[in-house]
């Protein structure tokens, strides 16, 4: 027997349809209901409690008990980057899936990645920090440089309160561009800055981010795209 982790057990977990469509819908950073997630998959409350047994027992999902209702969510920040990452490697290979419309481009434009900006909107911000260097790339990871710590404290970023979360950077290959957003808690408590001031929601029907008219002008203000800083 060959050493080492085991893939295979992880890769069916994921790989059948009804369940893959369920941890897709949970990429939302919502807790959602089984009957929510039944609906997601296209399948009977009956069949979606086995899937979730199963995703449960995977350490896939967590259940989050309120009173009396139960709510399923991702186990971490961990599995949405798989998920994330295995997005972006289908979509490269043409495997999408056959719903298309308005929807879609909503999504790649700005989207919510399990709790933080992903989408062309995503990747601008990541981008506009790396180039004015206040996002720094090292050996050992992603660190906040001297002025990338006063220009997300303007903001309206808590850094010393974040300093404690593990990981505070981390770079999230993006499956739509194929190329990396930023995740951990700075990318959470930058996305949800936008949502207080005002700049951004999140679509009640799907996990894209809707930016204001002038939502976009601060965000372009902030973040400006290669060419404009």
């Amino acid at each position: 027997m060959k050493e080492g982790p085991d893939i295979s057990h992880l890769a069916a977990l994921i790989g059948d349809p009804a369940r893959a469509n369920m941890l897709t819908a949970l990429m939302s950073g919502q807790a959602l209901t089984a009957r929510e997630l039944a609906m997601e998959a296209g399948i009977t409350p009956q069949t979606a409690s086995s899937h979730l047994k199963k995703l449960q027992e995977g350490r896939l999902i967590a259940l989050r008990q309120q009173g009396r209702h139960r709510y399923f969510a991702l186990a971490g920040p961990e599995v949405s980057a798989v998920l994330e990452s295995l997005m972006g490697l289908a979509g490269g290979m043409g495997q999408r899936r056959s719903r298309v419309g308005p929807k879609d481009a909503s999504l790649r434009h700005a989207r919510v990645c399990y709790n933080h900006l992903a989408g062309q909107r995503g990747v601008q911000m990541y981008d506009s920090l790396l180039r004015q260097d206040m996002l720094v790339l090292t050996p050992n990871g992603i660190t906040v440089s001297p002025a990338g710590e006063a220009f997300v404290s303007a903001l309206g970023v808590d850094l010393a309160g974040l300093r404690t979360a593990r990981p505070l950077c981390r770079d999230c290959l993006d499956w739509s561009e194929r190329r990396s957003h930023l995740g951990g808690a700075l990318g959470r408590a930058l996305l949800a800055q936008m949502e207080a001031k005002g700049w951004a929601r999140r679509s009640k029907d799907s996990r894209a981010i809707v930016f204001t008219s002038e939502g976009k002008r601060q965000f372009d203000r902030a973040f400006p795209p290669q060419g404009l800083t």
